[in-house]
């Protein structure tokens, strides 16, 4: 009795420890924790501050200044002589500049910093898909690494088994020592393989764990959400490059980058006519006698010349226009490649899957019959262990062609800009 309630005691405290981590959890702690999403989000941060920054150019703009001299020298003329006078004096004024037309510099200049807005905007939606995936991918590295352990296991036992039949054929003196110790280099190449297997699993909850910002007990189970487990069906190639050129975040900033550096370029141009200004000054001076001054009136600025300042950071502008054009054309292209070879690779692991479905069930008749065969001494090891291979490998084809299938739907949820 007392060892039933030790045996239940220790399952029940197992369980308390045992924990379930999904995908959607990973997911919520990586956009939560990861430096990346917290640097993008200062950077929209900034880039909305650099709006106000451009924005304040439409505002007046009003300086003030004064000035104290302790010892100044005047020269007054007095009777065709001049004398000299020392004394101090002081003056306070206030200037105010606004802004009236400047051929759209500034609305242009507002237009670009906006721009830059969304394109950081962009970035850290992409960020976080890009993240998303890369998540994805490591839990679902852990998952196949999971079930390969599971399937290793199996593989072992059987050899193991398999090792103590001939060990007591060799007994009986119906093998030889040669069977038994090929069906023993056969457990230990399992051990070497199951060891390997469970520390590609390590990697994975390592990485992750970095991912989420916390460390996952090695306890924890995931839970398989596999898409092949879903509806996994897609659309016909152009339609879902339709999609993908819509809805990707990248080529989305490539568009954004195009409108900026229009904005850009045009306020370059402008800066060839110049502005016109109000100005309005006051001014009160106290050197020897008080008094004030003060003007209002209108400023006209025109860039005669400037070194070919100027021109050359026009042509720079149109240059930079041009050379996002042709990067957005060149992601597109690459987009395109991707999507196309994306397809194709999804429907070849679909008749992987098939055909790896239909392998196992037969390599695993050949393999009862030929373990039955072999235990009656009508088989060798050689076939008992290309049998056990053979299911093994059809097996652990199957897990990868489930995990390729999966990476490729989530590298198209990411490519359409798919966060979840």
């Amino acid at each position: 009795m007392s060892k039933f309630l030790s045996l239940f005691l220790v399952l029940f405290l197992f369980g308390l420890h045992a924990q379930t981590l999904t995908l959607d959890e990973c997911i919520d702690k990586t956009l939560k924790n990861h430096p990346d999403i917290k640097k993008l989000s200062l950077n929209v941060s900034r880039s909305n501050a650099s709006i106000d920054i451009a924005k304040a150019d439409y505002l007046p703009q009003i300086n003030a200044s004064a000035q104290y001299n302790p010892i100044n020298t005047f020269v007054m003329p007095q009777n065709g002589q001049f004398n000299t006078i020392e004394d101090d004096n002081w003056l306070v004024s206030a200037q105010l500049n606004q802004k009236i037309y400047d051929y759209s510099k500034t609305t242009s200049t507002i237009n670009a910093y906006k721009k830059d807005k969304e394109i950081a905007a962009l970035s850290l939606e992409d960020r976080k898909a890009l993240l998303v995936y890369n998540v994805k991918i490591q839990y679902d590295i852990a998952l196949l690494q999971t079930n390969a352990i599971e399937v290793r296991l199996k593989d072992l036992q059987t050899k193991e088994e398999l090792y103590n039949q001939a060990e007591a054929f060799v007994r009986a003196g119906l093998k030889t020592q040669a069977d038994a110790l090929s069906l023993l280099s056969a457990v230990y190449v399992a051990e070497d393989n199951l060891a390997a297997t469970r520390a590609e699993l390590d990697k994975a909850i390592s990485t992750l764990s970095i991912y989420i910002g916390e460390k996952i007990d090695p306890q924890t189970s995931l839970r398989d959400d596999s898409v092949t487990n879903k509806n996994n069906n897609i659309q016909d190639s152009e339609i879902l490059f339709e999609n993908v050129i819509t809805k990707n975040y990248e080529i989305k900033s490539y568009q954004e980058q195009i409108s900026r550096d229009g904005f850009i370029y045009d306020a370059s141009k402008a800066q060839h006519y110049g502005s016109i200004d109000a100005v309005a000054i006051y001014t009160h001076q106290d050197s020897l006698n008080a008094y004030d001054t003060s003007l209002v009136g209108v400023t006209i600025n025109v860039p005669i010349y400037s070194g070919g300042r100027i021109s050359a950071q026009t042509q720079q502008a149109r240059i930079a226009k041009e050379e996002s054009q042709e990067a957005y054309n060149s992601k597109k292209l690459l987009l395109e490649e991707e999507t196309q070879a994306l397809v194709i690779d999804l429907q070849k692991y679909r008749h992987t899957l098939k055909a790896k479905e239909a392998l196992i069930e037969s390599s695993q008749a050949a393999k009862e019959i030929v373990e039955a065969r072999y235990k009656e001494g009508l088989s060798t090891y050689i076939e008992v262990l290309d049998a056990s291979s053979t299911y093994l490998l059809a097996e652990l084809g199957l897990l990868e062609a489930k995990f390729n299938i999966n990476n490729i739907m989530n590298r198209l949820d990411y490519l359409q800009g798919n966060i979840q």
